[in-house]
């Protein structure tokens, strides 16, 4: 099977075959990527970069377990990867190692030519994506923030803001609601 030219769905059926081929085009695929989002949860790349890893460890592993029915691989690697993240940050080895308020607060992910090539092709949803945030209210924007780039959850967001539960859900709803019909427009 020529990988290259399979979709991202045969790819995780393939890696469920334990075609190594098509799990190293799933990595190629995604490495980038993945590895910034680590690296912004986690704080550090080396940390970010041993995420990745067992991330695709874990791939290789549970490949038969994707549904294609509940989302897209990309969704699914990323999902995968931020729980992996967010167990790390609140396991206490790990907090025992790192000192979250010290450490960096985005390392620089190395990135290939062809990632560089693929980021400049979405560089005007990112514009407008940051632009539509920057029209959010301060509050509702560090409630983003706080939860997918730091990895917070919303009752942690709700104590740290000190507001209500309720409130927290429903500004980062709208929130997302106000970005997806950027992303749309």
């Amino acid at each position: 099977m020529r990988t290259n030219d399979c979709s991202d769905a045969d790819l995780v059926q393939a890696v469920a075959r334990d075609d190594r081929d098509a799990l190293s085009q799933l990595y190629d695929r995604y490495a980038a990527r993945l590895l910034g989002l680590a690296a912004r949860i986690l704080g550090r790349k080396s940390d970010a970069e041993d995420l990745l890893h067992d991330l695709f460890i874990e791939v290789r592993q549970q490949a038969h377990r994707y549904d294609k029915e509940r989302g897209s691989v990309a969704s699914w690697l990323t999902l995968r990867l931020r729980s992996r993240a967010l167990d790390r940050l609140r396991s206490p080895a790990y907090r025992r190692f790192i000192d979250l308020d010290s450490a960096p607060k985005q390392a620089e992910p190395s990135i290939s030519a062809e990632a560089v090539a693929a980021e400049s092709e979405r560089e005007p949803l990112h514009r407008a994506l940051n632009a539509s945030m920057q029209t959010l209210p301060d509050e509702t924007r560090t409630i983003l923030e706080l939860v997918y780039f730091r990895g917070r959850s919303l009752p942690e967001v709700a104590a740290e803001m000190n507001l209500p539960l309720g409130t927290v859900k429903s500004r980062l709803h709208r929130s997302l609601k106000t970005l997806r019909d950027t992303v749309k427009e």
